[in-house]
């Protein structure tokens, strides 16, 4: 084997520790915690050198709004927020795993965000996978989702929740009933259980925990008619009959 050869293989194993056997370098959780809380703080100020320090070039992050971007569009999406506007995000609950060269890190976000002195609440979850490559650990996937939280419940008259109950129909032996018993308004499909229905405002409830809404549609008269079952703007139309 010639000199020329030998030099260029100990170079390649002197670079790169799976080659010579070796685990890459350790990271914690700690650690990982620490970076990532330093990702949240460049948010408000629209500070992109972490970012762009931390995400591998061909990372991959899909936020809570569904939208799926790689760097360049994460890049260009993470602006300063406008005046008036301010925020913190405090990263907490964190869990992570490792496997050789990878960790996962899987942790809540709680968001404040001031709107010019309004100030708004919102909780994340998000995992984000790094992998040791280049003699650096990068984040190359993330994926976030935002907790679902109730709306604040209304108030409606009992009198004005008979309006609602009846019988319900969405195809041939499938029914709703609502009752309401009180000030409190139920629904029960079928031989299900009922659940309570909570107002929201006038002819619009939810169910705790549960996203989507209850709607009641009153026809030209003013009379309850339907039931519109909504979730993630799309329709299940129950009609009255009884």
């Amino acid at each position: 084997m010639n000199r020329s050869l030998i030099t260029g293989l100990i170079s390649v194993l002197t670079a790169c520790p799976a080659a010579r056997g070796v685990d890459a370098p350790k990271i914690t959780e700690a650690e990982l915690v620490r970076r990532t809380q330093q990702l949240y703080d460049a948010v408000a100020p629209g500070n992109q050198a972490p970012w762009k320090l931390y995400f591998a070039d061909d990372a991959i992050l899909f936020d809570e709004k569904g939208r799926s971007m790689d760097k360049p569009a994460l890049m260009e999406d993470l602006q300063p927020l406008p005046a008036g506007y301010s925020g913190t995000i405090r990263v907490m609950n964190a869990k992570s795993r490792f496997a050789g060269d990878t960790a996962v890190l899987s942790y809540d976000c709680d968001e404040v965000e001031t709107v010019f002195g309004r100030e708004l609440h919102a909780r994340y979850h998000t995992t984000d996978t790094w992998v040791y490559r280049g003699q650096t650990w990068q984040i190359i996937a993330s994926q976030t989702f935002r907790y679902y939280e109730d709306p604040a419940a209304g108030k409606v008259s009992e009198a004005k929740l008979k309006d609602y109950v009846g019988s319900y129909e969405l195809a041939p032996g499938h029914t709703m009933t609502v009752t309401n018993q009180g000030n409190e308004l139920y629904g029960q499909r079928s031989s299900g259980k009922p659940y309570r229905l909570l107002p929201e405002s006038p002819d619009m409830f939810f169910r705790a925990g549960v996203e989507g809404r209850t709607l009641f549609h009153r026809d030209d008269a003013g009379h309850v008619d339907m039931v519109i079952d909504r979730r993630n703007n799309e329709d299940l139309l129950w009609k009255k009959v009884r």
